[in-house]
C-alpha cells in the first residue's frame, strides 16, 4: 500500500507540474482562452487526452502492482515491467503524457501547446535514451536486453498471427 501512496505522489507531482502547470503557464503566457464552442478540434482533443491520460495511469498501476516501484527515477520499479501497455512499446507512459498534452493543444486550438507538447516528446527521448536505458541495462541485465529486441521503443511492432502447421 505505501508504494502506491508513494507512486501517487510522484505522479501527481509529475502530472501537476509537466501536464498541467507548464501548460497552463504555455497558454496563459500565449494569450489563449478556452474555446468559444465546441467543435471537432475541441472533440478530438479531449478524446485523445482521455486516451492518453488512460493510458498513462494504467502504466503508473502497472509499475506499482507488477514492478513493486514508481515512475520516478529515484524511487524505479523492483522488478522489470513487461506487462500491460509495456507488452506493446517499452516508454506507454510517455507516449500516454504526450498524448495528453497534444489532446490538450488540439482542445485549445493552440499552436504554443503543440509546440510545448514537441519539446516534452523531444526531452524525453533523450531522457530515456541517455539515462533510463542505461540506468535498466545495469539494473535488469540480459533480461532487459531481450526485452528490447522483442519490443521497440515508440513504436509497436504489430506481426501477423502465425498459422500453426495443419
Amino acid at each position: 500500500m505505501f508504494v502506491l501512496m508513494r507512486a501517487a505522489t510522484y505522479a501527481t507531482l509529475f502530472v501537476g507540474l509537466l501536464l498541467v502547470f507548464l501548460p497552463a503557464r504555455v497558454l496563459s503566457w500565449s494569450g489563449v482562452v478556452g474555446p468559444a464552442r465546441i467543435g471537432v478540434p475541441q472533440m478530438v482533443g479531449v478524446s485523445v487526452g482521455a486516451a492518453g491520460a488512460a493510458l498513462a495511469l494504467w502504466c503508473i498501476f502497472t509499475f506499482v502492482f507488477v514492478g513493486r516501484g514508481t515512475p520516478a527515477p529515484f524511487d524505479p520499479p523492483r522488478r522489470l515491467v513487461v506487462r500491460g501497455p509495456y507488452r506493446v512499446v517499452r516508454n506507454p507512459m510517455y507516449i500516454g503524457a504526450g498524448s495528453a498534452l497534444i489532446g490538450a493543444a488540439l482542445f485549445y486550438w493552440s499552436g504554443q501547446l503543440l509546440v510545448y507538447s514537441g519539446l516534452f516528446i523531444l526531452v524525453t527521448h533523450v531522457f530515456v535514451v541517455l539515462y533510463e536505458e542505461p540506468t535498466l541495462r545495469r539494473m535488469f541485465g540480459e533480461e532487459y536486453m531481450e526485452y528490447c529486441r522483442r519490443v521497440r521503443r515508440w513504436w509497436p511492432r504489430f506481426q501477423r498471427a502465425s498459422r500453426e502447421p495443419s
